[in-house]
């Protein structure tokens, strides 16, 4: 899974109610002024194609796998974040970021480190490699606008642990989303251009010119909330990620668990993130 080893990697903090209370992390942004209650915090980078000297060397490591997601040698608790990746095109006018064109969707896992007092957030995103995943299997976007083909998917996850699966994180339409289609885009574009280093976010736009500005860019739009299981259980070795985004409309909630505990997937409805923890 190393084909997107050439796009920036950039995430949401805070873009579905509740999320960041349960992840314990209202704190680190209690000093972020946003345009209204419910706009995300801001964004981060877990990903740079190219070395910034004033970013942490670790984001020059490719962290994407579809397959497994690996612990950090140390102590620390981690917990899957399953939201919506998308895969976008990038366009600039006078070294400014200009447009964003989402092109794909699909399940993805902000996996992260749950400690207190990060000068980062992009400190609790990226560890090495495989400590964070997306789908082997993107949908394509007709339109990233109401009435397009996301308005009828939903995401929801689950927890493989000792033969049993549990309901990891709330199974939730797309368009509960706080910003979503074009506002989420607006904002994104106003956020990447603006955010400065202050508090918990970085100088993106200065990451992104020393990149050469890429052409391509992974978005992780924001965690959904857990399920009261998924909000207090961590990651350990052995256990199994499955992070599911479906068609709603052809699909139940409960053919998708029935997938889930078989292990078979219905991929021409279903975009779906598996990944062993190791």
């Amino acid at each position: 899974m190393d084909v997107y080893k050439d796009f920036l990697g950039l995430g949401i903090a805070g873009n579905f109610a509740l999320h960041l209370a349960q992840a314990g992390e209202l704190e680190d942004f209690k000093d972020i002024i946003t345009a209204d209650e419910a706009a995300p915090k801001g964004m981060f980078p877990f990903h740079l194609p190219l070395h910034v000297e004033k970013a942490k060397a670790i984001l020059n490591t490719y962290p994407l796998s579809s397959t497994t997601i690996k612990l950090p040698n140390k102590d620390v608790n981690i917990q899957a974040e399953p939201e919506i990746g998308l895969t976008c095109r990038l366009e600039y006018i006078d070294n400014k970021l200009s447009k964003i064109i989402p092109t794909h969707f699909g399940a993805y896992n902000d996996c992260s480190i749950r400690v207190k007092g990060a000068s980062k957030i992009s400190d609790k995103k990226n560890w090495g490699e495989a400590s964070k995943g997306i789908s082997d299997n993107l949908i394509a976007i007709d339109k990233f606008s109401a009435g397009g083909v996301m308005d009828n998917y939903s995401i929801c996850s689950f927890l493989r642990r000792d033969g049993e699966v549990h309901s990891y994180g709330e199974d939730v339409e797309l368009t509960g989303y706080s910003y979503f289609y074009e506002k989420l885009l607006d904002w994104m574009t106003n956020q990447i251009n603006t955010q400065e280093d202050f508090g918990p976010l970085e100088n993106l736009s200065e990451y992104i010119s020393t990149c050469n500005n890429p052409k391509e860019a992974i978005i992780s739009i924001g965690a959904t909330r857990y399920t009261p299981y998924g909000e207090c259980t961590f990651l350990k070795t052995g256990d199994e990620v499955v992070i599911v985004v479906y068609n709603a409309k052809s699909t139940s909630h409960a053919e998708v668990l029935k997938s889930v505990k078989n292990s078979s997937y219905d991929k021409a409805n279903m975009s779906v993130l598996a990944q062993k923890v190791l």
